[in-house]
């Protein structure tokens, strides 16, 4: 059945639940329980004066369960692999590989803390590192010139001098036409 325009909009506006309607006219959604109802899984005896009015069998058992399930045991948090496996796909698993394994051989060292950390930072160096290496490369061997199209132009402004200044007036020393805008011509070995 193919509804028409009309019939869309009624049926968005007979929905009552605002974070529906939320999420078809923004794209996202304008709650943090993404329209469902929070609910507290502590109940009513979260609170002190509610406990000491005294609970049910029932209720004393919930709420011994309930702490106990509150406790973490030794083995938590557990890593399972599968879980990243599924999480990662190959080609970032690829390239995250050798950090992991600095991670991994530093974990029983250092601590999950420290060795997740290293591992963070020792990457972010290398990406700056290598982009710090990469763009000075560039500008040294791929810079525009008279033989070229492309690069990048880049142009030294000269130094301000007053006078007092040693080499006061600091005039350019261009003395023929074919000096302005000569773009390293006359310094080419060719």
């Amino acid at each position: 059945m193919v509804k028409t325009r009309a019939a869309y909009t009624e049926d968005l506006e007979s929905n009552s639940n605002p974070d529906k309607i939320a999420k078809f006219s923004h794209g996202k959604m304008a709650s943090n329980t993404g329209g469902v109802k929070p609910m507290t899984i502590t109940g009513r005896m979260v609170r002190e004066r509610e406990r000491l009015l005294g609970m049910s069998p029932e209720e004393r058992a919930w709420r011994a369960q309930w702490l106990k399930d509150q406790q973490l045991s030794h083995h938590e948090p557990r890593h399972v692999p599968e879980y990243w496996k599924e999480r990662l796909n190959p080609i970032r698993r690829f390239y995250r590989a050798p950090l992991d394994l600095v991670q991994k051989g530093l974990t029983p060292v250092l601590g999950v803390e420290w060795a997740h950390a290293i591992r963070f930072w020792t990457g972010k160096m290398a990406l700056i590192g290598f982009s710090i290496y990469a763009g000075a490369y560039y500008f040294k061997y791929n810079q525009n010139d008279w033989t070229r199209k492309g690069g990048w132009r880049v142009i030294h402004s000269r130094t301000a001098v007053v006078p007092g200044d040693e080499g006061y007036p600091n005039f350019p020393q261009r003395s023929s036409p074919a000096d302005y805008a000569a773009r390293g011509f006359k310094q080419s070995p060719i």
